[in-house]
Formats: structure tokens, C-alpha cells, sequence
């Protein structure tokens, strides 16, 4: 049996599997697979997604189509409610009724990269997709941009949309809550973990909590778990760029049932976007091995404002 010598790029580097997936990694191991050409079933609202994600010492954060929510894919970008669509996955929350399977599965669909990039100290993706209906029709387009970096023992990604609706009508995004449902507001870009991180600590920069944050407004929110087999932590901090509508965003998140967060713009009010306008979204996730307490997370989420400044200029 042979081994490979071969060491690792330094740094940050990538790569790209054409026509599926871009490869994030730092040295030896692999922080983000970036999938923008899934293959699941138009019932789970196929779009782009992060998974696996780890940390630099190569710690698991990400759970890929749990049994209970098949559409929960790692990070992505998704939303629920888009007028009578759902470009989630799964069921559609209808006042009244509650859930039901709708004909309504949208999909966000990759057609290029304007830019990929990789250097040591940075990585960039610039993406163009289209937001299509279950029916066919072409409601949005997307610039998408990701940028990945490493900032002294964690690992931060930046992410931009700006998608514009082209349905020819004006067009409300909103959650189940805006449809009657309380307390749950998702919608956005979304983060499930691993099984284990069930009962973590979520953290705001004044508070520490757990399921009782959801629905809270705050610049950052934090989420720490701890992992099966080797019974460490692991704390990823998600944060709102200053310049975002509605800042400081509400936040959905939820420890009890699972391990899961993310930033919610529509949490319990309806956006109306006219035919030929524009939505616009910027937010930093760091990624980081242990349990950081108060102070610690502070500093990690003043390194992901630091990663959106930049992006910024």
C-alpha cells in the first residue's frame, strides 16, 4: 500500500468539481464544500448549500437533510413565504390551515460564476442565479458572493445577495409567522447543525439563553455545541452588516428540538418588492473549535464585522 508525500497548499485554496461543488479548504482539511448544483427532489426546493462545514481544527458543524426536515441542507439561503411560494422545501404554512404540501417547491438555480478566486489569504465567489418556480417562471435573479478567509484561530465567510424581481409583478416575502404562525419566523440564510449540538447556548451580546432568544434583535448572535465522540465545542457566530434592512435583524434560532440559526428579515413583518426592485442582504459567519465564553465569542464576532467592513469596501 502506497502513501502520498504530497502536503498541503498553504493557506486557503480550493476545488472546483465542474459542474457541482466548490471545495474550501485551509492547509489539509476541507472548511466548506459550496454545492450550487444540488440534485435533491423539487419537493425540498433545490438551491445551493454549504456542507460540510468545519472547523480549522476539523470539527463537523453542519447536518445535511435530517430526517425530521429533509430541506435543512448545512448553511443556505432560503426562504419559506415568497407570495404563494416556497423556495424552502417541504410543506408551505397557510393561515388557517397550517401546513400543507403545495404544488409551490421553487428552486434557486446556479447559472455562472463571474469570479472564483483563490489566494492564500482569501477566497471569492461571485455567483449569478435565477429563482424559478415550480411552475417555471423566472421570479428573481441573484448576484451572490462569498468570500471566505482566516483570522488568527477561526475561519470567517461572508456572504451578499442582491436578488431583483423580474416576475412582473410585486411580489411579498414573508415566514409562517407573517402567515400565523408564532415564534417562527425562518427565512434567510440558515444554519442546522450537528444532532449533537442539541441544548447548546446561544449567546447575544447582553445575554446568554437558549430556545427563549428566538425572535430577539441584536447586531450578532452566537451558537455553541458540543460534538459526539470527543465531547468538544464548537461556536459559530453569525452577524448582520450595519448597512442591512431592518438592522439590527431579528434572529430565529432554536436549541431544544436541534442545534440551528440564522439571521431573519421577514421574522414577523411582510416585505413587499415591486417588479424591477431589488433585495439586498450582507452577513459574516465565523467558524471556531471550543467554547469561547462572554468574552471570547465578543471577539469572534467582532472579527466577522471586521471580514464585512472589508467586504464592504
Amino acid at each position: 500500500m502506497s502513501t502520498s508525500l504530497e502536503p498541503g497548499l498553504p493557506g486557503l485554496s480550493v476545488t472546483h468539481e465542474m459542474g457541482r461543488s466548490v471545495r474550501v479548504q485551509y492547509g489539509t482539511v476541507e472548511l466548506a464544500r459550496y454545492v450550487y448544483r444540488p440534485w435533491e427532489p423539487q419537493l425540498e426546493a433545490p438551491r445551493p448549500y454549504l456542507h460540510p462545514l468545519r472547523t480549522l481544527g476539523g470539527e463537523l458543524v453542519s447536518l445535511y437533510r435530517p430526517h425530521d426536515d429533509r430541506w435543512h441542507k448545512g448553511m443556505t439561503w432560503a426562504v419559506p413565504n415568497i407570495g404563494d411560494q416556497n423556495f424552502w422545501g417541504g410543506p408551505t404554512f397557510v393561515r388557517d390551515k397550517g401546513y400543507v404540501q403545495l404544488p409551490n417547491n421553487g428552486a434557486i438555480v446556479h447559472r455562472e460564476f463571474d469570479l472564483l478566486d483563490a489566494r492564500p489569504e482569501r477566497v471569492s465567489i461571485h455567483e449569478r442565479l435565477e429563482w424559478i418556480t415550480q411552475g417555471g417562471a423566472t421570479w428573481f435573479t441573484e448576484a451572490r458572493t462569498l468570500a471566505f478567509t482566516v483570522r488568527d484561530d477561526a475561519w470567517v465567510m461572508t456572504f451578499g445577495t442582491r436578488f431583483t424581481n423580474v416576475s412582473g409583478t410585486p411580489v411579498v416575502f414573508g415566514s409562517p409567522t407573517t402567515k400565523g404562525r408564532p415564534n417562527a419566523g425562518y427565512g434567510g440564510l440558515f444554519w442546522r447543525g450537528p444532532r449533537s449540538f442539541a441544548g447548546g447556548t446561544v449567546r447575544l451580546p447582553d445575554r446568554c439563553g437558549t430556545d427563549d432568544l428566538m425572535g430577539e434583535r441584536a447586531p450578532w448572535l452566537a451558537f455553541t455545541g458540543r460534538h459526539d465522540e470527543d465531547g468538544a465545542s464548537s461556536t459559530l457566530v453569525f452577524v448582520d452588516a450595519v448597512d442591512n434592512r431592518g438592522h439590527p435583524t431579528q434572529w430565529f434560532v432554536r436549541s431544544g428540538l436541534y442545534g440551528g440559526a440564522g439571521p431573519a428579515p421577514f421574522f414577523d413583518e411582510e416585505v413587499a418588492v415591486a417588479d424591477g426592485a431589488s433585495l439586498a442582504f450582507r452577513y459574516a459567519v465565523v467558524v471556531a473549535d471550543g467554547d469561547r465564553g462572554r468574552q471570547g465569542t465578543e471577539s469572534l464576532a467582532l472579527a466577522g464585522r471586521a471580514a464585512l467592513g472589508a467586504a464592504g469596501e
